[in-house]
């Protein structure tokens, strides 16, 4: 455990706490257990690590962070090192990558049971279905989840620009007020362009020039450890949903032709659909579907794209579509706080009452004509008029 110990405050000495992500302000600490669940790279060690800087500061005694992924947890249990944390009068725990760890759940909610004077805090791959363990959690775990960047956060960590998080309601019913302010301080559409090309992951910061091997590393890593550790998937699988991805990056938004795609692959149907899901849980995938009830996971989605526009540049060989960064821009915001399904009149459906039509600076109206609460989210403008906003604006929401 002493090796653990020095590795976490090793970890913590370099926590900066000067930006700290939007999540932040939304998690009730004062719970005893806790889960954090994000696709890697999105910041959700740095999150915690933030969190016992501030809040403990040098009174570590009682607080321990540790990655389930070290080679200790390979000889020793998770519920015999936390018996020993306690005897040492440990009150915070910190369990990072749980995933890693076979059966996780039945050790934590164990401990959780027998420990009552302690706190637990769990972080985990967005892919990992927290409420489908062999354990019972849903009523002792209050689950988060961390999305990558929204532009405004790119904004603050690169160029210490602060801007409040606004509603969608304040977006649609002021939007003329608020693009004036937002404009009266920054030249947004040429900062808007460098988010889209490298903004999404908080790692740009490392390394600019590396950024897309990053990502494509962390993309591998999330095929390859990740969803076989949380799915108990074969590396025949894991081949198959690699070159499901591959097929897919090629051609965004992609309208799926379950049949074709199934043969292509090289899987039946229901498998196909199940790779779809998961790659979409793994925030690797957006999936927008018809479906408003959330409840028809079998039925296949109107149409596909990657979860981001840096993941888009990426991983594909071809220069990506302007239109498609655009949709692919405004899914990725939106969804982080509103239900968003395929609308036969626009591009989006937003809670099933608002439609919205991404385009370019002359988009017209014809497709959204008559509709109530329907907007345009056009591109390359600065300043908002009547029903027509910014796109970039909606990379304000959180």
């Amino acid at each position: 455990m002493e090796k653990l110990v020095q590795i976490f405050r090793a970890l913590l000495e370099p926590v900066n706490l000067k930006f700290k992500r939007y999540l932040w302000n939304e998690i009730d600490w004062s719970n005893r257990l806790i889960a954090i669940t994000g696709a890697r790279g999105v910041g959700k060690t740095t999150l915690i690590l933030q969190y016992i800087k501030e809040r403990f500061g040098e009174n570590l005694d009682a607080v321990l962070y540790v990655s389930m992924d070290e080679l200790y947890f390979t000889k020793t249990s998770l519920t015999d090192f936390t018996l020993e944390f306690v005897k040492r009068n440990g009150k915070f725990l910190f369990l990072d990558e749980v995933h890693k760890y076979p059966d996780w759940s039945v050790e934590v909610k164990n401990i959780y049971d027998r420990h009552p004077g302690l706190s637990i805090v769990i972080t985990g791959s967005s892919a990992l279905n927290i409420f489908k363990g062999k354990a019972d959690l849903s009523r002792r775990l209050i689950l988060y989840k961390l999305n990558g960047l929204s532009f405004r956060e790119f904004l603050e960590l690169k160029y210490e620009l602060k801007f409040p998080v606004l509603t969608l309601d304040e977006l649609t019913k002021t939007t003329d007020k608020i693009s004036q302010s937002i404009n009266s301080k920054i030249k947004p559409i040429g900062l808007f362009e460098e988010y889209i090309k490298s903004g999404y992951y908080p790692f740009f910061r490392e390394s600019e020039k590396t950024y897309y091997r990053r990502i494509v590393q962390v993309v591998n890593q999330i095929l390859e450890n990740d969803l076989p550790a949380i799915e108990r998937i074969e590396y025949q699988s894991v081949q198959k949903l690699r070159t499901l991805l591959s097929v897919i990056s090629e051609s965004v938004p992609f309208k799926p032709n379950i049949l074709k795609l199934s043969k292509q692959i090289g899987i039946d149907r229901d498998t196909l659909l199940k790779y779809l899901f998961l790659l979409g849980r793994a925030d690797l995938l957006l999936l927008l579907q018809s479906d408003t009830s959330g409840t028809s996971k079998l039925n296949k989605p109107e149409k596909i794209y990657l979860n981001n526009p840096n993941l888009m540049i990426a991983l594909s060989d071809r220069t990506a579509n302007t239109g498609t960064i655009r949709e692919t821009f405004f899914f990725n915001q939106l969804r982080v706080r509103h239900a968003i399904n395929y609308s036969s009149r626009g591009d989006f459906l937003i809670d099933n009452k608002m439609t919205f039509e991404v385009g370019g600076t002359n988009k017209n109206q014809k497709q959204i004509a008559g509709l109530e609460d329907a907007y345009i989210a056009a591109d390359n403008i600065e300043f908002a008029h009547n029903n027509v906003i910014p796109v970039w604006l909606f990379g304000f929401l959180y």
